[in-house]
């Protein structure tokens, strides 16, 4: 059995309660919406976050600095983590997913320069820092911009 398997027991759950079906239904005439207001309308009711005209919440926290919405997310490689592969081997975002030195590719991969390479290794991914390209062409290997 899977999570997306998983179902309530047969019996366990109510119907849906049709409302406006009559006075004996409990649900009747204004549909358990009570007497007028903005809430009875149709379409009817407040955003989220709406604190009855006060200044909500999210207005009174001071705000500081800036959100870069079109910032990038690398993720991050070390140098030592590359020792896990073969020597002469080409390595490449889907390889360091395999075998699970990231979890996902997000805006990129990253190579940074933490540790001591010690194989010779081609390596194809989106960035380098510029000492951990050094490090890789230093150990005999290539370094492959995608």
């Amino acid at each position: 059995m899977k999570l997306h398997e998983l179902q309530p027991v047969l019996g366990s759950r109510k119907e849906k309660n049709r409302v406006g079906r009559g006075i004996g239904s409990g649900n009747g005439k204004t549909s358990g919406r009570g007497q007028k207001g903005q809430k009875a309308r149709s379409g009817g009711g407040v955003r989220p976050g709406f604190e009855g005209g006060q200044n909500p919440l999210f207005r009174r926290i001071p705000k500081r600095g800036f959100n870069n919405i079109n910032r990038k997310e690398y993720a991050l490689v070390n140098l030592s983590d590359l020792n896990k592969f073969e020597d002469g081997q080409t390595v490449t975002p889907t390889d360091l997913i395999e075998s699970k030195i990231i979890k996902k590719e997000l805006s990129g991969v990253k190579v940074l320069a933490n540790g001591k390479l010690e194989r010779k290794l081609t390596v194809k991914v989106h960035k380098f820092s510029s000492s951990a390209k050094e490090a890789i062409e230093a150990a005999g290997g290539i370094c492959e911009v995608l």
